[in-house]
Parts: structure tokens; sequence; C-alpha cells
């Protein structure tokens, strides 16, 4: 048995019960801790469900961002000094991940806030994580401005990644379940992936399941 929502029930829905029902909808994501530093030198740590891979070559993330209708530090530092840092969560790191999306002020530092330690890498000036098993600095490239409900689009380049050599299989794929990497549904639910199996390069040729 299923229950149909048309448009005008979905646009009747109680607007956090809406958010939450389209938000986890969305299924499993990547959650991922962006480090970022201001020009006079506050750092900012905030958890984002909105990674997107664009492009390996050049290796290019995006990272979609609310409407900058409010103070939004982590945008206004990338923005402000083009340089930022992706670290992902492992299990262990949970709940202060998910704390950095408390609305602390500006002057306090979610590192400080959530016990996350600072660490800076080969004179890049946006901090990492130094508890996060993978951790990516990014430089922006380009913004983009979605019309349709003034969301940003920031698009970065990789310039360096840290990561234990371990988990990068032979081909290059990276077992991230290895290291425990948080997965997540929605803004406020996790989940710990498990890996099932590696498939084959689909081809048109090849027999299907049986």
């Amino acid at each position: 048995m299923t229950t149909t929502f048309s448009l005008e029930a979905i646009q009747a829905m109680d607007r956090r019960f809406r958010a939450n029902l389209v938000n986890s909808l969305a299924g499993y994501k990547q959650p991922v801790l962006v480090g970022t530093r201001s020009a006079y030198g506050q750092t900012n740590l905030a958890i984002f469900n909105s990674l997107l891979h664009i492009g390996a070559d050049p290796a290019l993330y995006g990272l979609l961002v609310r409407p900058h209708t409010v103070r939004r530090d982590t945008l206004e530092n990338i923005l402000e000094t083009g340089a930022y840092t992706l670290n992902y969560p492992s299990v262990h790191m949970m709940q202060p991940a998910h704390q950095t999306s408390a609305k602390y002020p500006r002057e306090e530092s979610e590192f400080d806030a959530t016990g996350l330690t600072v660490e800076y890498r080969d004179d890049w000036p946006a901090p990492f994580v130094k508890e996060a098993p993978v951790q990516i600095a990014m430089s922006l490239s380009e913004r983009l401005d979605i019309q349709s409900n003034n969301t940003i689009l920031l698009i970065g380049r990789m310039n360096a990644l840290h990561l234990d050599p371990g988990l990068i299989q032979p081909d290059g794929f990276a077992e991230l379940h290895q290291a425990n990497v948080l997965a997540c549904v929605g803004l406020d639910a996790y989940y710990q992936p498990r890996f099932l199996e590696r498939l084959a390069y689909a081809r048109p040729d090849h027999d299907g399941p049986t």
C-alpha cells in the first residue's frame, strides 16, 4: 500500500515536516566538515551534506550552500579567501561533527566549541580537522547562483589530499568504509556504511542476473 502526495499536499505540509521529508528522501550522502579561516584569522568549522563530485580532470567538487540572506561564515570565508578544507568525519567523530551545525557567534570557533583539533598542513591557509581520516585542501574555482531557490553552488579544485595510503586500492578506488567514514540522511541522521561488492564495468553485451 502506498500513499500519494500531490503537489498541493506537499506545499500544504508543515514547513519543518516538509523539510525533513524532502531532505531525507534525497538518501544517503557523504557529510563533510568544511574548515575555513577568515581574512583576520578566525577559524570556522561547519558540517555539510551537499558535497558533489563535479569531475576528476581537473579534480573538482561542488558544495551547495543555502541562500546568503543571513550570516554564513563558511560561505563568506570561502568567498573572501578562496581556500577551504573538506574533512571526512569518522563514526567516532559523530557527536562533535554534528555539533558544528549549531549557530555559534562569529568570534567563537567551532573547533574550540566541539573539541575538534585544528591542524595546518603544507602552508595551506585553511584549517584541517586533525581527527579526520580524510582531509582535502580545496581552492574556490567558480560560484554558481541557482535561480530556482537562491542557493549557491561553490565549485572547488582539489589542491592536496591527505589520507592513509592503505585506504586506496591499486586502481585508485578509496575504501572509505575501512576508515569508518560516516554517511548521513537529512540533517541529523547518521549511518555507518557497509561494503557489499564492486561490480564489473557494465557493457551492453554483459549477461544480466539470472
